[in-house]
């Protein structure tokens, strides 16, 4: 299977040997974890769980977590492998330039925009409401037209203030990450050693509610498109579980970015694994902990959707705790946004330095040794699309894009222990076939789980990117100029 040029593995890896496209190797594996914890804590702990607890799964949200949580783990065994053997910047894009060629490269690195640079936008507005509950507690009044409405100003400064931190260097945005990953991880279980005192065993019946049972407020969820096909029934029940796990799966989108600087690593062959699956399993158990310590102290049915861990501890009569735990999620949110400004800003790089993009962004700063200008374009973009575009919904877009990632990474394996089976692999996927198989099923799956607008929507961001690839890309590929 190859569908368009193909460029070698010793290609891909001579590309990083010129300097002016070099970047420094400054991670090793506890950095490279963080990073991971750093991006995945964050909207999904501190606003999703409300959502598919109370409108798709109850208690169960549980089971959602960990399938969602296995899901990615199977995908992560595959981005290891390959982010052992092709130690390059670019993530997925990389490992499918190597593998599957340039066409579905370009469909790879178009559609991690969709996940990287919406998903920062998003949060970025959510981080917003947060910073504006925060400063109001501290007596500070930050007036609605800064952060409401059409025109967010706080969202596109604290994008522009993060820009300007990975410009700095992977270092200074290491060390920035790893102080507030420490305090964020203390106030997550802050969360779960305080809210036990507070669990009532009777919040847990029934832990399935029955299929077609109003949520909380009386809301029902978005149909799925399964649902819309008339496969699935819809929220709670057993196929509630599932629906929620499509949703839920937001929240761990980070582990794959850590593979995104897979180049900046000092020994890649050996911390990629480490800190791909070491975040994973850290958020995993983490967010297992926090569903079932909410959905014990608040009923289902109780629960508020927008603030779920803050609104629980008010609920019990500990507004004290409820502002600790804003403050956590106001810290959660910048380590996701600085994260995926610097996943987005790595792709971009990758993707210009094979004339994909424009070549004249593939540049690194000699001073900073991070590639400056894609940096800087990726948080204007980011902050413009936070300041000005009203962004409901795109939880399940950018889900979309990520699980399709997942889905071609793992045919990637496959494909690659077949074309290249003497290429040395530090790390070796185990299960091959099975397990890359089951990643691709299962994020298949939970797509197909996501709702049907969602998936208009994203064939015709892709079909966007294919015009562009064959107006721009196809004629200036360094496979063609070189």
């Amino acid at each position: 299977m190859n569908l368009g040029r193909t460029k070698t593995i010793e290609q891909s890896i001579a590309d990083t040997e010129e300097p002016v496209h070099q970047l420094r190797k400054r991670l090793g594996p506890v950095e490279l974890t963080l990073f991971g914890v750093g991006v995945i804590i964050g909207t999904g702990i501190f606003v999703l769980t409300g959502k598919a607890a109370g409108v798709q799964a109850g208690p169960a949200v549980a089971l959602s977590f960990v399938f969602a949580g296995i899901a990615c783990a199977l995908a992560g065994l595959c981005y290891a492998e390959f982010a052992s053997t092709v130690p390059v910047a670019g993530s997925a894009y990389t490992f499918s330039y190597a593998s599957l060629g340039e066409l579905v490269a370009w469909i790879i690195g178009w559609d991690l925009i969709l996940e990287l640079a919406l998903g920062a936008s998003t949060v970025a507005v959510g981080w917003s409401s947060y910073f504006a509950d925060v400063m109001k507690s501290a007596g500070v009044a930050i007036p609605d037209w800064a952060y409401g409405g059409s025109h967010n100003v706080v969202a596109a400064a604290i994008v522009l203030i993060l820009t300007a931190v990975i410009c700095l260097g992977i270092k200074i945005s290491s060390q920035v990450n790893v102080a507030i990953v420490a305090v964020k991880i203390g106030i997550v279980l802050f969360v779960i050693i305080a809210g036990c005192f507070y669990i009532k065993a009777s919040n847990y019946s029934p832990f399935i509610p029955p299929a077609g049972s109003p949520g909380a407020g009386g809301a029902q969820s978005t149909p799925s498109l399964l649902q819309d096909l008339g496969v699935s029934p819809g929220s709670f029940g057993i196929t509630g579980i599932f629906t929620a796990a499509a949703l839920v799966f937001f929240a761990f989108i980070g582990f794959d970015i850590v593979a995104t600087a897979a180049e900046e690593t000092r020994n890649p062959q050996r911390d990629m694994p480490i800190g791909i699956l070491g975040s994973l399993g850290i958020c995993t158990a983490l967010y297992v902990a926090v569903s079932l310590v909410i959905t014990g102290m608040v009923k289902y049915t109780d629960i508020k959707v927008d603030a779920p861990l803050a609104e629980a501890f008010r609920s019990v009569d500990k507004p004290g705790f409820a502002t600790v735990i804003s403050v956590g999620a106001l810290l959660g949110l910048t380590t996701v946004m600085l994260i995926l400004l610097l996943g987005q800003s790595r792709v971009f790089f990758a993707m210009s330095r094979d004339r994909l993009l424009p070549p004249a962004f593939a540049a690194v700063s000699p001073r900073f040794g991070a590639p400056v200008r894609t940096s800087i374009v990726t948080g204007i973009v980011v902050a413009l699309l936070a300041a000005f575009v009203p962004l409901t919904e795109l939880a399940e877009l950018v889900n979309i894009g990520t699980l399709f990632a997942f889905l071609l990474v793992a045919i990637g394996v496959l494909v690659l222990r077949r074309t290249r089976p003497d290429l040395p692999r530090a790390f070796r996927c185990p299960g091959v076939p099975a397990v890359p198989l089951l990643a691709a099923l299962a994020s298949f799956y939970l797509m197909l789980n996501l709702p049907g607008a969602t998936w208009l929507r994203f064939v015709i961001w892709m079909a966007i990117g294919l015009v562009v690839y064959f107006t721009y890309s196809v004629r200036h590929s360094r496979l063609v100029t070189t």
